[in-house]
């Protein structure tokens, strides 16, 4: 079984069912394999081959899911480029993955301002739409083994170039079933997807595992508050995935409360911690809804660990415990595993870990070690075996010899009811070699001083970890999956 035979088979036994919607449209499966065939007949017939791979440049549509379907089809290599990156960083993909094909969105035209030297074709999505509606020869489509590669992806690059993450068929495939199962999945279920496509978590956590069980993706180009609102009432959405900046959005629009979200079931938040205001919130303003945290990497398709409703609110920051098929244990710098309680990498093991990095041999021995993919995230256990990040690896600061998990001191910042959002940066200092500072968003029409902050920091944090300044700022840099690019906030001397 890989997620193309699963697609084959829903169109076999529920060929009306209702597959994809997108804007007026709405594809059955039936239509959703037979147009992901025909793209599969067409690269087989222009002579394309195992192993190569496609550049995937587009935005959120139906035609996306067509596309990634139809490339694995063919035994090609499916690539998604972030659309939200600048020329040099798709050129660097483009050059590093040698893609053999382009396939790109004629909207994204002014970012391809580079020579689209090295492939073999590149493809309009206008091209790809009439493939799709015309009548083509059929070509006898390869067989591949479950290992062989089915999709790359780039990693974000937030601590540096971004790394193609090779995913095999068996990759995707266990990863649709973990997290269908851990969010209980069935074919009645409606996916709403607003978060980009191009993304691990928008494709293998959310679009792959609700046709896996023949239920029904609602994709959006985008999220807009007030459209979205609009939207999750319009199609009956049953599961709504946002990272925690969306959520503090929806619950503060006025209109909310005349909207009724009968057939929602299912709130899932990850790419950041939701503070337990927020998350209390969210319960309170939408009792008959379950909240779920969803954890993990590209590196692992993504599925490591997922806190469930029944602890949403017991276990706040948590990222909940192991999925199903995952080991996941905690290392120290000697690759011991740290008592209960201490701070270790969080290393993860099964099925749904990568294959490695493309064309990065040394990069792949020192993330996957006998089995265990090093994630560079840091964490611990409680008692009862919930999973807390503490940080990135990267993101540690050590103020005097005092390490200083910005995580925590972000939680603090959250519990100051005039911030929006807040971020903590390591930045150099004369004495202490490195100190904590506070890049904070306000609320609009709330009104803060850095005095106020430190005053409230002072309350719940060591003196140690108080942020040394507080530079108060429009909005967080993010990258596609929301999560803070916190390089770019560090004075460059510190990168």
């Amino acid at each position: 079984m890989t997620v193309t035979k699963a697609l084959f088979e829903q169109s076999r036994i529920t060929p009306e069912a209702e597959a994809i919607v997108f804007q007026d449209e709405s594809w059955t499966y039936k239509e959703l394999y037979e147009k992901s065939l025909k793209i599969a007949h067409y690269l087989v017939k222009k002579g394309f081959k195992k192993d190569d791979i496609v550049a995937q440049f587009t935005l959120n549509s139906n035609l996306f899911m067509a596309i990634y379907y139809g490339v694995q089809l063919a035994g090609l290599t499916v690539m998604p480029v972030n659309t939200k990156l600048a020329s040099p960083e798709v050129e660097y993909i483009f050059k590093h993955s040698k893609a053999k094909v382009l396939i790109y969105d004629e909207k994204l035209q002014g970012t391809l301002d580079f020579p689209l030297t090295g492939f073999d074709e590149v493809l309009t999505l206008e091209k790809m739409r009439a493939i799709i509606n015309t009548q083509m020869e059929t070509e006898e489509l390869p067989t591949f083994d479950l290992e062989e590669i089915s999709v790359v992806m780039y990693t974000s690059g937030t601590t540096g170039k971004p790394k193609g993450v090779m995913l095999s068929h068996r990759n995707v495939l266990e990863t649709a079933e973990i997290w269908s199962e851990s969010m209980e999945m069935n074919e009645k279920d409606r996916m709403f997807i607003c978060t980009p496509l191009f993304h691990c978590a928008g494709s293998h956590v959310f679009a792959v595992p609700t046709i896996l069980k023949g239920g029904t993706v609602i994709i959006d180009e985008a999220f807009s508050p007030e459209k979205t609102l609009k939207k999750l009432v319009e199609t009956q959405t049953t599961i709504f995935f946002g990272v925690p900046a969306m959520y503090t959005i929806l619950l503060n629009k006025p209109e909310l409360a005349a909207y009724n979200f009968e057939h929602l079931r299912l709130f899932c938040y990850g790419a950041a911690p939701m503070p337990y205001e927020l998350v209390k919130r969210l319960k309170d303003t939408f009792p008959n809804v379950k909240v779920q945290n969803l954890y993990g990497q590209t590196e692992n398709t993504p599925a490591a660990s997922s806190l469930l409703d029944e602890t949403a609110l017991i276990k706040i920051g948590s990222v909940g415990k192991p999925l199903a098929r995952t080991e996941i244990q905690l290392l120290n710098s000697d690759g011991e595993i740290v008592p209960v309680g201490e701070v270790g990498e969080i290393c993860v093991k099964g099925p749904q870990v990568m294959k490695g990095y493309l064309f990065a041999p040394e990069e792949t021995a020192n993330a996957i070690r006998n089995g265990w993919l090093h994630s560079g995230d840091l964490g611990r256990f409680d008692e009862e075996g919930y999973l807390y990040i503490v940080d990135r690896k990267k993101d540690m600061i050590i103020r005097g010899g005092e390490n200083i998990y910005p995580i925590e001191v972000e939680e603090v910042l959250y519990q100051i009811p005039e911030i929006l959002e807040a971020a903590i940066v390591g930045v150099p200092h004369d004495v202490y070699g490195e100190v904590p500072k506070a890049y904070v968003v306000i609320k609009p029409g709330k009104e803060l001083t850095e005095q106020q902050v430190f005053e409230y920091c002072a309350t719940q944090l060591a003196k140690y970890k108080i942020p040394y300044e507080v530079d108060f700022i429009g909005e967080l840099p993010r990258n596609a999956s929301g999560k803070v690019l916190k390089h770019t906030l560090r004075p460059k001397q510190t990168t």
